[in-house]
């Protein structure tokens, strides 16, 4: 009885230092790929973007709006979509927080107000492209937000071309991010969220096709 107790003692103890090692295996994991995700994230806007057939861009960030505009009012699309404005926005109000001309705003805008995440921002984008027959896009989010995204709406449209416009916004503090305990927290936690979207992605995935 004695030895019993003893050897399952001793096993107990094994298996709970080989966890206490994958829990730190994994946790180093974590940190080492969030340093490298926060290290490619863009730290300035691009300096010219080709021309693709529409431009959407998601709610939701600083600067994501206006820069959509800009794309649009310089010919990088053909329209734009707003995804995930709020139900009870009206039309005037997002048409006065873009800024730019009010003529392009009126022709050439659409507004989605199905989206309430990432998820749904990447099927509301969907359904837009496939109406317009679409077969490529500039998309607009902030640059932390953008690996996710992108993962979310090429999962949505397999066959549609997608360029980031990733948005720099002057609040966020990639540069010793460190030292900011609210842009470290912001990061933390997309970095977890991309993590998902990318299991999520690959689990849909047949293993022939990857």
């Amino acid at each position: 009885m004695a030895a019993g107790a003893s050897e399952r003692e001793g096993l107990g103890q094994h298996f709970g230092r080989r966890l206490v090692i994958l829990l730190g295996m994994l946790v180093l994991a974590w940190g080492v790929g969030f340093f490298i995700f926060v290290a490619e994230l863009d730290r300035r806007p691009p300096a010219d973007m080709p021309v693709a057939d529409g431009i959407v861009a998601l709610t939701g960030g600083e600067g994501r709006l206006n820069e959509a505009m800009k794309l649009l009012e310089d010919g990088k699309g053909a329209r734009l979509l707003i995804t995930g404005v709020h139900p009870e926005v009206k039309r005037a109000a997002v048409k006065a927080a873009v800024g730019g001309s009010g003529a392009k705003f009126d022709c050439c805008v659409d507004i989605g107000r199905q989206a309430e995440n990432t998820i749904g921002n990447a099927s509301e984008t969907a359904k837009w492209v496939g109406a317009h027959k679409y077969r490529s896009i500039i998309l607009v989010t902030s640059t932390y937000h953008m690996p996710r995204a992108t993962l979310e709406l090429r999962r949505a449209m397999p066959g549609v071309s997608i360029t980031p416009f990733p948005v720099v916004q002057g609040t966020l503090h990639l540069d010793g991010w460190w030292d900011f305990p609210g842009t470290t927290k912001l990061l933390a936690s997309e970095y977890s969220k991309y993590l998902l979207t990318l299991a999520h992605a690959r689990a849909l995935i047949r293993p022939e096709t990857y």
